[in-house]
């Protein structure tokens, strides 16, 4: 006979499958190791099936499962691990929250420093071609954190690149956007620049404090740090980009960033709109400047700025050492201006620094400037100078408003001011004109045979817009004592000469006039204006071998944007400004 059957014995469970409540000390709740039962043992199946009930004659009477019954268990089970999975997922971002590894932290992150390692072909978008057109592409920007604000599951953060802004949306899903990328993304500090790829959407209402209103970019698939700003900035973007309005206000308490604070961190100051707008206006400038003129067969040319003599009489010139000879820094490009006509170029004009050792600590004074300088031979009078810049500041007035309006407002926004009035063509006054006004509004101290004063220009000026509604003329016929030395005497009375200034609203941008082209005349009228001869003895000789009569004038580059735009203060629009008492940064 057979031995009698073991008693079966039951099995002791194991701690790892005993369900966990408080957890211990290898498995946290939100592991999802700890969620994932372990795969049975076949000495666990063996049990289970004797313990089940055992026999086979008990498997007999329950039968075979249903077909129908296998397709519900087989749901089920699916349900089931598709449950564990999403478990598994939200205890993964939960234990990220906790210092662990996030799922999406390779979308967010400091990028690697860009050391020109590889060119991959990507393409950035400029935030100010982010618009309605665009609703639906994926893009990626770059920008710098204009600002960001975090809440709970959320995060905004405004991107600015140069003078536009959009804002960027980031809500936890679970899918593209983790609570650890909006953690991230709420830490990043005020004017890091970044990157961000993704998909332009339109807002459920316009977006008010950015440029970009009618779109916004959501649906983030990476943010990368390019580069971190130091927590503390010298002074907030907001403040140094407030309306001048929003100070006029009574019960106003915003922080007004001082002129000097602004210079001393200019590389802070000029990322704010208004900047940005001031110098790409005085870009336009220039190029508007060289179209006019070269449409007029002029030629631009590149003088030097060290030369060995004063180049204008009456100005305070910058000295220095030159391998052991005298020499300065050049006040003007006009005798190698004048030079280049007497070589036949005929029509010249350079866009180059001008120096001025001048204390004068005014706003619109800097020691060193750009000049636009224009010369040109001329047949019979020097109003053929004036014609030739009354088409080039028409030209460029109009090409400013016409193609450079976004610029414009942008300024304005800021700085706001009144849009400069000119004629067709520009009014032309002669200077006993312009006396007789002041006389007769009654202005004392104004000399017939002198130079206007500021104050009288300024005079001047409204008397101008208020009679001839125009913000912009010419002064022509200056008194022979205030030019310098090589300005063309009046045929008809030595007193004045064939010299003129032009004005933008009551201030001077300009002075020019008729160069004395026969060398004893020049001779003789620098020895009156106290010219030492053998310092300008090659100018000189420039005028000794057949001279072509001609003309010519220096204009103020940031006193002309200054002017146009009623800045009020010269060093707005000087990105580095060097006056009396500043040399740096």
């Amino acid at each position: 006979s057979r031995p009698p059957p073991l008693p079966l014995r039951a099995r002791t469970p194991r701690r790892a499958d005993l369900p966990s409540i408080t957890g211990n000390t290898e498995n946290k709740m939100s592991d999802p190791a700890a969620l994932t039962a372990p795969p049975p043992t076949p000495a666990d199946s063996e049990l289970d099936t004797t313990m089940g009930g055992g026999n086979e004659d008990s498997s007999a009477e329950s039968g075979e499962l249903s077909k129908k019954g296998a397709k519900k268990a087989l749901a089920a089970a699916e349900k089931e691990a598709k449950k564990a999975a999403k478990q598994a997922e939200v205890a993964a971002r939960e234990l990220a929250q906790q210092g662990g590894p996030d799922p999406l932290a390779d979308r967010y992150g400091d990028a690697p420093l860009i050391m020109s390692r590889e060119i991959t072909g990507k393409v950035w978008t400029h935030v100010k071609d982010v618009n309605a057109p665009l609703i639906g592409s994926v893009v990626t920007l770059r920008g710098r954190v204009h600002a960001v604000r975090g809440k709970g599951k959320s995060a905004f953060l405004v991107l600015r690149q140069q003078t536009t802004t959009v804002q960027c949306v980031f809500f936890v899903d679970e899918v593209n956007v983790s609570k650890g990328l909006v953690k991230w993304v709420s830490s990043l500090t005020k004017e890091s620049v970044v990157d961000i790829t993704g998909e332009v959407m339109a807002p459920e209402e316009p977006v008010a404090s950015c440029t970009q209103q009618d779109v916004e970019i959501g649906n983030v698939v990476s943010i990368k740090c390019i580069s971190r700003s130091v927590p503390v900035l010298p002074f907030q973007i907001e403040d140094a980009a407030r309306s001048e309005l929003d100070f006029e206000k009574e019960d106003t308490t915003f922080v007004r960033v001082g002129q000097d604070t602004r210079l001393n961190h200019r590389v802070i100051d000029l990322r704010t709109p208004a900047n940005q707008a001031i110098f790409r206006v005085q870009s336009a400038v220039c190029e508007l400047f060289r179209d006019a003129l070269r449409q007029k067969d002029f030629i631009e040319i590149h003088t030097p700025k060290l030369i060995g003599g004063a180049s204008e009489g009456g100005a305070s010139v910058f000295k220095l050492d030159y391998m052991g000879q005298k020499a300065c820094l050049a006040q003007s490009p006009q005798l190698y201006k004048q030079m280049a006509v007497e070589s036949d170029f005929e029509r010249v004009f350079e866009i180059g620094p001008v120096f001025r050792a001048e204390d004068s600590n005014t706003h619109r004074h800097l020691c060193e400037f750009t000049g636009l300088d224009m010369e040109m031979a001329i047949k019979e009078h020097y109003f053929e100078v004036l014609d030739v810049l009354d088409d080039l500041f028409i030209h460029m007035f109009d090409g400013l408003n016409e193609r450079f309006s976004h610029e414009l407002k942008v300024v304005a926004q800021q700085h706001p001011y009144e849009p400069l009035k000119y004629l067709r063509p520009t009014l032309r006054l002669e200077f006993p004109e312009g006396i007789k006004m002041l006389q007769d509004h009654g202005v004392e101290g104004v000399d017939p045979l002198g130079d206007l004063t500021t104050a009288h220009e300024r005079i001047l000026g409204d008397l101008v817009r208020q009679k001839y509604d125009t913000d912009f003329y010419i002064l022509h016929k200056y008194p022979a004592g205030a030019r310098p030395f090589y300005t063309m005497p009046d045929p008809t009375d030595a007193d004045y000469s064939n010299s003129f200034d032009i004005f933008i609203r009551g201030e001077e941008i300009i002075s020019g006039a008729q160069r004395i082209h026969d060398v004893d005349l020049l001779t003789k009228r620098a020895v009156e204006c106290g010219i030492e001869i053998d310092t300008i003895q090659s100018y000189l000789e420039a005028f000794k071998y057949g001279a072509l009569p001609h003309g010519g004038c220096g204009v103020g580059l940031e006193r002309v944007v200054m002017l146009f735009l009623g800045l009020g203060n010269i060093r707005k629009t000087s990105m580095f400004p060097r006056d009396p008492k500043r040399l740096a940064p």
